[in-house]
């Protein structure tokens, strides 16, 4: 009776035991998913919230004149006021840019929109990036993603994960929308570059950018 009576009490003992370690990892766990996702939220406010001027801004660019940096912005301010005018004036440039579907993921996608926007250039060092150059996007992806071709955008006009292409940018290939910037807001894009040097000399231009979209399937 004794070893039977001392044999159930291991036997709750154990159980007991096993029910609050399961209840420790389970808690465990669950704070594990809210530091990650702290952290990630942390990351995205900060680096959108940056103050760091664009690498234009930091350096003079060699190929255009004050004039015509003048001429850049009065046409995209011009294209953002009366959008209108903006889809007549680049609707014969989308038709040569980019007109035909393509594949991006594994998946087909078709043109949606065309955006007048000014382009600079960065790099992830600290000329660029200042502070917060630790090699991750504001999406905490790499910046050696996609072979290193991807943008940072304001993500109020270009949502992270949309897909884009720029004259001149990566072969004309799609790129994504990785990463943002404190500089970087309305109708304005950053490339990446792997050198400091490199996006320098991209410099600033006005640009159409096509913005691309998944086809449904069916």
């Amino acid at each position: 009776m004794n070893t039977r009576t001392h044999t159930n009490k291991n036997t709750r003992t154990r159980f007991i035991t096993q029910a609050r370690t399961g209840r420790v990892v389970g808690a465990e766990f669950t704070l594990w998913l809210c530091l990650l996702a702290i952290v990630v939220t942390s990351a995205i406010w900060t680096k959108e919230r940056g103050t760091l001027p664009g690498l234009a801004q930091i350096e003079t660019p060699v190929q255009l004149s004050p004039v015509a940096l003048e001429a850049n912005a009065a046409r995209v301010e011009t294209i953002e006021l009366v959008p209108e005018v903006a889809d007549a004036a680049v609707a014969e440039e989308t038709q040569a840019l980019d007109s035909s579907t393509r594949w991006f993921d594994g998946k087909m996608i078709r043109p949606s929109r065309v955006i007048y926007m000014t382009v600079t250039g960065y790099s992830p060092d600290a000329r660029s990036c200042g502070k917060f150059a630790d090699n991750k996007t504001a999406t905490m992806y790499s910046v050696w993603t996609n072979g290193m071709n991807l943008v940072a955008a304001d993500p109020t006009l270009l949502p992270y994960w949309s897909m884009v292409s720029i004259p001149g940018y990566a072969s004309n290939d799609i790129v994504p929308v990785l990463d943002c910037g404190g500089a970087i807001k309305g109708n304005r894009i950053d490339l990446l570059y792997a050198t400091h040097e490199l996006a320098r000399q991209w410099g600033v231009r006005s640009l159409p950018v096509t913005v691309w979209e998944f086809v449904e399937e069916g």
